[in-house]
């Protein structure tokens, strides 16, 4: 149980440590796509699940930007607009699909003022999530008990955030529907 402690203190810390660049910070030449899957990874990597596929490939760069959720490259190059939307891409598609996320950048387009707003809303959930980590483990309660509550948490944020970027006629059929599964 300890173990698991430690282990979990440990990704925190790195989490904490390896803050994500603000904009400015963003390489300002553009990149070509290797450069760029090189420079994300490094900053990405406490995100990603150890043995799992990788949380960003070139095939899901060039999906991203056939979708259009993601601007086209200039001469196969990828400036800042690119490397902010991929690196807010890569966090948000663990919780929504492309689609919702698509959705997400057409009202809040990709720009240094979502970015800013992403960077500070991701590090004021490893705040809270670090702080309600260390409450748990110095209460003595359980890792199975406190990855349950985040789990469950992480489930009802993203129905409640994939219920935010509804299109509002769309809402309006689903609630209609109900209604006819009601009355029959």
């Amino acid at each position: 149980m300890e173990a698991a402690w430690e282990k979990v203190q440990a990704w925190m810390k790195e989490g904490q440590e390896k803050v994500f660049p603000s904009w400015g910070e963003l390489p300002a030449i553009p990149l070509y796509m290797d450069q760029v899957l090189l420079y994300l990874k490094e900053i990405i990597e406490p995100f990603e699940r150890g043995g799992e596929a990788a949380l960003l490939t070139s095939s899901m760069v060039n999906n991203y930007v056939k979708n259009g959720v993601l601007p086209r490259p200039e001469k196969k190059k990828y400036g800042r607009i690119h490397l902010a939307g991929l690196l807010m891409i890569c966090m948000l598609k663990t919780e929504l699909s492309l689609q919702e996320i698509k959705a997400l950048f057409s009202e809040m387009p990709l720009c240094e003022e979502t970015f800013h707003y992403f960077l500070k809303a991701h590090q004021e959930a490893l705040s809270r999530v670090h702080k309600d980590l260390q409450k748990a483990c110095a209460e003595g309660g359980s890792p199975e008990q406190q990855a349950l509550c985040l789990a469950a948490q992480a489930g009802i944020k993203r129905a409640a955030a994939q219920i935010l970027l509804q299109d509002p006629t769309e809402k309006a059929e689903k609630k209609n529907e109900k209604k006819s599964e009601r009355k029959s």
